[in-house]
């Protein structure tokens, strides 16, 4: 039970792959100028990770070690090809706002790098929570630059959120404020790098908190521990 809470730690915020490792900078920059965009393609990330992960958990002691990175990249692109055609098939109007960073997903360092740093070494049931954990952080990532982006830039949050759930979706568009222009700033790639400049540094302020916190329980321990060796 340690070990699972451990990696939900470690994908959720030790050790996430937005805001820690600093992996897939270039779609977690690109395409989170909207929610709806940023949560479509961590979704597709998620599933790919999830899937990429058990399947080379599976697969880890048939795989000849010399050759086991090219035949982590074929498994991932397989994937990413199905959900590529999945996207385009249900959700054709977020398979183009997405683009090119779709089929990208195959190049993604978190993907590969989980595959080769965890799955490959650990049973399925861990690689899948380490994949669920790490997708969901980095999806996370995404969705807080994309809302936030959003909604500097144009007021809004979940426009165009039918074009990942369909046409009732339409209702969750809302209009948090009104602008007169869109906040260019915001929705370019200048924006992007600013808002993850500023993410980064409330984690590391949270981070340094966090463990002023637990300074004097530790020191509250080793005092006692002290006392009870001199006696």
């Amino acid at each position: 039970m340690s070990q699972f809470r451990e990696i939900a730690l470690q994908g959720l915020w030790k050790n996430n792959p937005g805001i820690v490792q600093l992996l897939g900078l270039c779609p977690l920059l690109a395409v989170t100028n909207t929610l709806t965009n940023a949560m479509g393609l961590g979704l597709a990330t998620l599933v790919v990770l999830v899937s990429s992960n058990v399947l080379v958990s599976l697969l880890r002691k048939g795989i000849p070690n010399e050759i086991r990175i090219p035949v982590y990249v074929m498994i991932i692109a397989a994937l990413v090809t199905c959900v590529q055609l999945l996207v385009n098939a249900y959700a054709y109007g977020l398979y183009l706002s997405l683009g090119i960073f779709l089929p990208l997903i195959v190049t993604n360092c978190v993907i590969i790098g989980r595959a080769e740093a965890f799955a490959s070494k650990n049973p399925v049931g861990a690689a899948a929570l380490d994949g669920l954990m790490m997708g969901t952080g980095f999806m996370l990532v995404l969705m807080i630059l994309g809302g936030t982006r959003e909604l500097i830039g144009q007021g809004t949050l979940f426009d165009g959120a039918d074009q990942l759930l369909g046409d009732w979706a339409s209702v969750l568009r809302i209009q948090v404020m009104h602008l007169d222009s869109p906040f260019l700033l915001a929705l370019l790639p200048p924006g992007a790098f600013i808002a993850m400049g500023l993410l980064i540094a409330l984690k590391n302020v949270l981070n340094e908190k966090l463990e002023a916190r637990a300074k004097p329980a530790d020191k509250a321990v080793e005092k006692v521990e002290r006392v009870r060796v001199t006696q």
